[in-house]
């Protein structure tokens, strides 16, 4: 199939380019606009009991809304707001009210705070209609350059926070640090495959190609969102970026090895490309395969967010595969040898020497190197233990030097650390009216929860058969003390108060975070084991054996468990974070088990074809290091650094993605694949392949082929003529 494939598209390039042309075209006229939220609400199902809880506010309370921004003044010098100072912020809530800003439909001045530090003025907004609607985005905005003036010659000083300020300063971050991340990894991608191949044209290859291709990815990824209805988080577009230029270099990587190997054995510019596409084909497509059964296995998730991010990345990866093994080739063979221009090093075998010595050191002793480098994940895994899901992701998605984030601190200084967003608990009454007895009563039982800092009084429905108790925790919404509290006193405490005939649910964004929870307990219970079983029969029919899928499926687990403990050690023992972004673990497992398994693969199918040449086991691991290391060392580490390109966007949610994601990358490919995998094959020898016979020599001792992507050739040659006039195994 991948001979025919290849043939098709060196004979045609033209024809291969234009149909890309045609498809890019069509798909971007007819696609609709890719839009993200940052609701996490968006995201749960709707049994779960925030959910309840809101469709319980917004079928009582139509009209009515928590603030959408809060203006905080405080005095410059940090001193206490004298009454001159408090008349200054009515004065200037008056003024702003006169200014009639667009979508600010009302402002509400607020005493100042119990020790003077703080006052407020509560300001609500036009609401919002859709994920894409930015009226309270463009309405903060103005609020902030009128804001600017007004504070101008008083002795205060004054910015805005709240949910529509956090969710535009985080907007803005995120599209600051997608600028970021997509100017390093292009530079990374340049740089890398300038060093490796020393030819502008090949650095330039994947940066043309992967970008020309990635409106073909944004615009099918919108069509499918649009047709299932899917909420894509705001985060993917910077994991899609990575993705398709990371995972898309590494194919194209392992096609111009071959190529290139191709070359040097002697074959003209076209038939090297045809055998390239032949003999990499393969292997990418297993890769690939690998990568997309882990990603559609977030459809399996009960969380919105991974059931949009599986398919998403899923698409990325097969628009970048089809790309790798279509349009790079119709380019490469109509540049030819040209591709590698200025460089001639492409005319001669590297000697590889390193690699050499690596690979006869583990030949002489795998027991030292599988103890060794199993030692090293281990004990990472072991820190892993220590794992705390944190779900602070409107700090954590802007920078600290925000107005949102600098002004909620000031908040905090006169207000409980819960006012930003307080919760909410409903109370329904099914027989009628509420009593204004039941409303004390339940208030009262409401106002003696640990962790409450106070609660307001109910706001009643039109018909008094709801009431919502907005309730203002001691701890930020987002901290560990505000999800327990919400999860055992406060839900607990509302339910068993709630008179007879009524019925109670707790809302608000922190019970968002304590069903999130549980929901994501639910995943790893389900999203992990499947993924692992689908790859495991990907490699079972790739390998051709029931033993290697096994251990190779372990040390994967090993390694996440070890990238796990690296973002443990460096975020909450190093650094003193409170914990790791909560949807870190599964987005990690995903890339670790996928891409660990496509090093895997490259690895143990070239140590299998080196056994089929008469190597005994130990030997056939050496040579798959020596001549396959070079390939997953360059591919591992082209793919890592895209991925810590992610460090630079100014957040902590994209840096610890960025930092955990490329530690698991460089771990899957150097201690896994180069030193652990091969280690453990070499050590059971013709066991990994049972029940078949895939590592025995053929009795005309044929050098049977076997597809991989590295940098080396194979050709079925009869024994004793597998060299090349050049000396070179072929």
């Amino acid at each position: 199939m991948f001979a025919r494939l290849g043939q098709l598209v060196v004979h045609h390039p033209w024809k291969v380019i234009g149909l890309w042309l045609l498809i890019i075209v069509g798909v971007v006229a007819a696609a609709p606009q890719l839009t993200s939220t940052t609701d996490q609400s968006d995201f749960l199902p709707s049994h779960y009991e925030s959910i309840q809880a809101l469709d319980m506010q917004q079928k009582a309370f139509p009209q009515s809304a928590a603030p959408a921004a809060l203006i905080v003044f405080a005095r410059a010098d940090g001193a206490q707001l004298s009454d001159g100072d408090s008349a200054a912020v009515a004065a200037i809530g008056t003024k702003l009210t006169d200014a009639n800003i667009k979508d600010v439909t009302g402002l509400q001045t607020v005493p100042p705070s119990e020790n003077r530090l703080i006052q407020i003025i509560a300001v609500q907004m036009t609401k919002v209609t859709s994920a894409g609607d930015m009226k309270q985005g463009d309405a903060v905005k103005a609020l902030r350059d009128a804001l600017k003036a007004d504070v101008q010659g008083t002795d205060l000083k004054a910015g805005i926070t709240g949910q529509a300020a956090q969710m535009l300063d985080q907007v803005e971050s995120s599209n600051k640090g997608m600028a970021i991340i997509g100017v390093a990894t292009i530079v990374l991608i340049l740089v890398l495959l300038l060093i490796i191949f020393r030819s502008p044209v090949i650095a330039l290859l994947p940066i043309i190609t992967i970008g020309a291709v990635s409106s073909v990815v944004t615009g099918l990824i919108a069509m499918v969102a649009k047709a299932f209805d899917l909420k894509i988080d705001s985060s993917v577009n910077a994991i899609l970026l990575v993705v398709l230029f990371g995972v898309g270099t590494d194919y194209i990587l392992f096609l111009m090895f071959r190529y290139r190997e191709r070359l040097r054995a002697g074959e003209d510019p076209k038939t090297a490309m045809v055998s390239a596409v032949t003999r990499v084909g393969e292997a990418i497509t297993s890769a690939a395969a690998a990568v997309i059964i882990a990603f559609t296995a977030l459809t399996l998730s009960t969380l919105g967010m991974f059931r949009a991010l599986g398919p998403a990345l899923a698409i990325a990866v097969a628009v970048a595969l089809l790309a790798g093994l279509t349009l790079v080739p119709a380019i490469v063979s109509l540049l030819g040898t040209k591709v590698f221009w200025p460089s001639k090093a492409w005319q001669s075998e590297p000697k590889g020497a390193r690699f050499a010595a690596l690979g006869a050191a583990l030949g002489r002793r795998p027991a030292a190197f599988a103890l060794v480098s199993g030692g090293v994940l281990v004990a990472l895994g072991i820190v892993a233990v220590g794992f705390n899901p944190t779900f602070d992701l409107s700090s954590g998605s802007t920078s600290d030097a925000s107005e949102s984030v600098v002004y909620n601190k000031e908040l905090l200084k006169g207000m409980p650390a819960g006012a930003t967003q307080p919760s909410d608990v409903l109370l329904r009454s099914t027989g009628g009216a509420l009593s204004s007895d039941q409303l004390t009563t339940y208030r009262a039982a409401l106002s003696t929860v640990p962790g409450v800092g106070q609660v307001a009084e109910p706001q009643l429905s039109a018909d008094k058969a709801t009431a919502n108790f907005q309730v203002t925790l001691t701890s930020a919404p987002e901290s560990d003390a505000a999800i327990e509290t919400v999860r055992s006193p406060l839900r607990d405490a509302a339910h068993a108060a709630a008179p007879a005939g009524t019925t109670a649910a707790v809302g608000g964004m922190t019970a968002v975070f304590v069903d999130f929870q549980d929901a994501m307990n639910h995943d790893y219970a389900i999203v992990f084991p499947v993924a692992a079983i689908l790859i495991m029969i990907v490699l079972a029919l790739l390998l051709r054996s029931l033993v290697a899928p096994w251990y190779l499926m372990a040390s994967v687990f090993l390694g996440f468990a070890a990238t796990l403990g690296a973002a443990v050690l460096v975020f909450q023992h190093i650094q003193g974070e409170s914990g790791l972004i909560f949807t870190l673990p599964v987005i990690m497992y995903l890339f670790v088990v996928a891409l660990g398994t496509d090093y895997n693969i490259l690895m143990v199918a070239r140590l299998r074809e080196e056994a089929r040449e008469g190597n005994d086991p130990k030997q056939a691991a050496a040579l798959a290091l020596r001549h396959t290391g070079p390939t997953v060392a360059a591919a591992g580490l082209i793919l890592a650094g895209t991925f810590a390109s992610m460090m630079l966007a100014g957040n902590n949610v994209l840096s610890q993605m960025g930092f955990a994601i490329s530690v698991g990358i460089g771990i899957a490919a150097f201690v896994m694949a180069m030193f652990f995998t091969p280690a453990l094959t070499a050590l059971l020898g013709h066991r990994a392949w049972w029940p078949g016979h895939g590592d025995e020599k053929s009795e005309r001792g044929e050098a049977v082929y076997v597809p991989q992507g590295d940098g080396d050739r194979t050709l079925t040659a009869p024994s004793g003529h597998g060299r090349s006039n050049t000396g070179e195994r072929r």
